[in-house]
């Protein structure tokens, strides 16, 4: 990593980290995780912060997901270890945000996928505005919603959590509040002059309310049918609701969920059932973890990142349907780890 990809410093009473790698879209790689985690630690009993700011240069992006194209390389050459560091690392980090004893005010523009919800989906504070798009579009590169998504799907209204998990479907401002993936809406305009106040003030009450995004969300007047379908207990199930319905929505999601991986769907959909029951951060990312430790090795993972992001053809071969997936592997890709594999949460 360059230096200057993840920038820590202190200003005025807040604790600040900037996302500086806008030609990759803010992509978040383990060095960069490594430095964030570092500041939160050193800044948890600074009595100089009062607050932390977590913002990001450029227009196009907050962070459109996690750095993994070093982990393919790696699974590739028969290296499994690498992601599981990587993912160890950056989870551990996304505990230390969800739970900060100090407040953390996140501003997410444009694209907040993946590794970036996982920075920003777990602040105290989070504030979004009129170009925010937020996705966990895991289930597209053989892997599932993970970073403590499965945390955020699990809470959010209805089944709406397993709809946006399996699909990885991208929602803009007035949709992220609707499912609990923001908390605030902040014309993008404002915030610099907000970001001083944090600054200067360590008070997070200085953050404006009562702004309303002016484009209107697709959630709620799909809330209906998203509940009629995704109340299934199974893929199959989903998906054979979606094939006897006359909508377009119900055309498109089963399109969707014919493109991206069977396997990984059906381990979100038990994911974010397995998170409901038991809602907290760290259960999240162990139950993650479950799934990421193996998905190199076992799942569909290279597969897809080959399709989606190395050779970009967007033509996943998937070694598994709907007709033969196999109950066996779901059940052993979400099974407790080995003792000592296990995420060190307090390290």
């Amino acid at each position: 990593m360059q230096d200057d990809w993840m920038i820590a410093r202190k200003e005025g009473r807040a604790g600040r980290l900037t996302f500086n790698r806008p030609q990759a879209l803010n992509a978040l790689d383990e060095s960069m995780a490594a430095v964030i985690e570092a500041a939160l630690d050193a800044w948890r009993t600074d009595p100089e912060v009062a607050l932390v700011v977590i913002d990001a240069a450029g227009e196009r992006a907050f962070c459109a997901g996690g750095d993994i194209a070093a982990v393919y390389h790696a699974g590739r050459a028969g290296d499994y270890e690498l992601g599981r560091a990587f993912w160890r690392a950056e989870y551990r980090m996304n505990a230390k945000i969800a739970e900060y004893p100090k407040p953390i005010v996140a501003f997410m523009q444009g694209f907040v996928m993946g590794g970036g919800v996982g920075v920003g989906g777990h602040a105290s504070h989070r504030v979004i505005g009129e170009s925010t798009q937020i996705a966990m579009p895991e289930t597209g590169i053989g892997l599932i919603p993970d970073v403590g998504g499965s945390l955020i799907l699990a809470r959010a209204p209805g089944r709406v959590g397993e709809y946006l998990g399996t699909t990885g479907g991208r929602i803009g401002a007035a949709d992220a509040l609707y499912a609990g993936f923001a908390d605030i809406f902040l014309p993008e305009p404002r915030w610099p002059e907000v970001i001083a106040q944090l600054v200067a003030t360590g008070e997070a009450s200085v953050i404006p309310r009562g702004f309303h995004p002016e484009a209107k969300g697709f959630l709620a007047d799909r809330r209906p049918e998203i509940e009629t379908i995704f109340g299934g207990k199974d893929i199959a199930a989903i998906v054979a609701k979606l094939a006897a319905l006359p909508t377009k929505f119900a055309a498109e999601t089963l399109a969707t969920l014919k493109r991206n991986s069977v396997l990984s769907e059906e381990c979100t959909l038990r994911l974010v059932r397995m998170t409901r029951a038991t809602p907290n951060i760290r259960e999240a990312l162990s139950n993650e973890f479950r799934f990421t430790y193996r998905a190199v090795e076992q799942a569909e993972f290279l597969e897809g990142v080959r399709a989606q992001i190395i050779d970009k053809d967007r033509m996943p071969r998937w070694r598994h349907s709907l007709e033969t997936l196999p109950e066996a592997l779901v059940t052993a890709l979400l099974a407790p780890l080995p003792r000592g594999t296990e995420i060190a949460f307090d390290a």
